[in-house]
């Protein structure tokens, strides 16, 4: 009698602990993703100790995001980053910078004559380009145009951080005064070589 009531308790034990087995739901797929593991400027050189990892539900995965941080080690930051925000190519210099651009745009690196006014710039800014006579438009000379607009509501794809540390855009450490504009092929072609023409700067558009 004891055998039978031992048997028949073991079975209820088995059959309550497939029921919560059932019941109980799977754990939702997951997928690893590169993040940046502080808050990170513009122009950062990234190395391993600025990325980690964050698992996110497949659908929240954002497009062109990193599964491995090694292709990212000695990368540039083309814009800032919060400490936990994934990586996509859009956050790096090179040819992620024209993702999402009209088909044509081009990445024109054009250096303004006064790097400190690059402070008030951030990435997805509009601006017009001007350029001023060599002479300074304070002190025309004769047959100077004086200042020109060279292309309008171009757009703000990179920024120059001034320092050695932040590398550049172009592969070296010469930023101080380098922005990167979105430009159409006839706006480049006006930028083309201006800074050899004049002094070059820039006003914020709507």
């Amino acid at each position: 009698m004891r055998h039978r009531r031992f048997l028949a308790a073991a079975g209820l034990a088995t059959a309550a602990s497939l029921t919560v087995y059932q019941l109980t739901p799977e754990p939702a797929a997951r997928t690893s993703v590169v993040a940046a593991s502080a808050d990170l400027p513009a122009g950062a050189t990234l190395d391993r100790h600025q990325l980690t990892t964050v698992q996110l539900p497949p659908q929240a995965v954002p497009e062109g995001s990193y599964r491995d941080p090694t292709p990212l080690l000695g990368r540039r930051l083309a814009t800032p980053l919060r400490r936990g925000q994934v990586l996509d190519d859009t956050s790096l210099t090179g040819p992620g910078l024209l993702t999402g651009t009209p088909p044509g745009t081009t990445a024109v690196p054009l250096r303004m004559s006064d790097p400190s006014s690059l402070r008030i710039l951030s990435p997805g800014q509009l601006i017009d380009v001007i350029l001023s006579p060599a002479s300074g438009p304070e002190t025309p000379t004769a047959g100077d145009p004086g200042p020109q607009v060279l292309a309008s509501q171009v757009t703000v794809l990179w920024i120059g951080q001034g320092d050695k540390n932040s590398g550049s855009w172009l592969g070296g450490d010469e930023s101080p005064g380098l922005v990167v504009v979105g430009a159409t092929s006839a706006q480049s072609r006006s930028l083309a070589g201006v800074q050899r023409q004049g002094r070059l700067s820039f006003v914020l558009v709507r």
